[in-house]
């Protein structure tokens, strides 16, 4: 079962990338990940109608909660050995009844076909109850859709990037309040500024051109 998480920038993103609007559309379920899409669906009046937001944070300890209340094994796919190496150390401690592992694929924009298919025999290998895929967006999405059926796996998988760093403790999630006001990109615009100025500064606006466009186009 594959979720995958939309927020404003991967809606802007998937008007251009065929790839990428498959594999929302095609995933088992496409989660709320932004107050900006709640609003979207309710002013486009959306056959669906999600309730409140779902975070990749909220969606991983949900998951990984169950996981440990029954036992079993969870891999996590993506990321550098430093950040998998810190997340194998806290999931010991906080979720002692899982048997984590991991999977550090090559730092590179696109993969080789020997690249892929060694990641995919590490997770056909692992055989995990539970998968986490952590590449950045929209890498991750396109990746998990474009190898679906190659995985012999039977289990949740999620990707997730940013969550792999917050779990690890090498990034900040917002403070609560940023939270609870849908201010969680402005801290991380305020965090990160050079690599996240494109995406809030020029990405948000886009998004409501996008979104009117939807409305009145149709």
């Amino acid at each position: 079962m594959l979720f995958n998480a939309l927020c404003a920038n991967s809606f802007n993103v998937a008007q251009k990338d065929g790839l990428l609007a498959e594999a929302l559309s095609h995933g088992d379920y496409l989660i709320p990940d932004g107050a900006s899409i709640l609003w979207a669906c309710r002013w486009l009046k959306a056959k669906s109608q999600p309730k409140e937001r779902i975070a990749g944070w909220d969606l991983f300890e949900i998951e990984m909660e169950k996981l440990n209340a029954r036992g079993g094994k969870c891999m996590f796919m993506g990321s550098s050995e430093n950040v998998l190496r810190l997340i194998r150390e806290k999931a010991a401690q906080v979720y002692p009844r899982i048997q984590v592992v991991t999977y550090s694929p090559p730092y590179k924009p696109e993969f080789s076909d020997e690249d892929n298919r060694a990641i995919i025999e590490a997770i056909n290998t692992a055989d995990p109850d539970l998968l986490w895929i952590g590449m950045t967006a929209p890498k991750q999405e396109k990746w998990a859709w474009s190898h679906w059926e190659e995985l012999n796996i039977h289990c949740h998988v999620g990707a997730i990037g940013a969550v792999f760093d917050f779990f690890a403790g090498t990034a900040k999630r917002a403070p609560l309040w940023w939270q609870q006001h849908s201010l969680e990109w402005l801290f991380r615009l305020m965090k990160e500024p050079r690599r996240m100025w494109r995406r809030y500064v020029i990405g948000n606006p886009l998004f409501v051109w996008n979104i009117v466009k939807e409305k009145y186009d149709k």
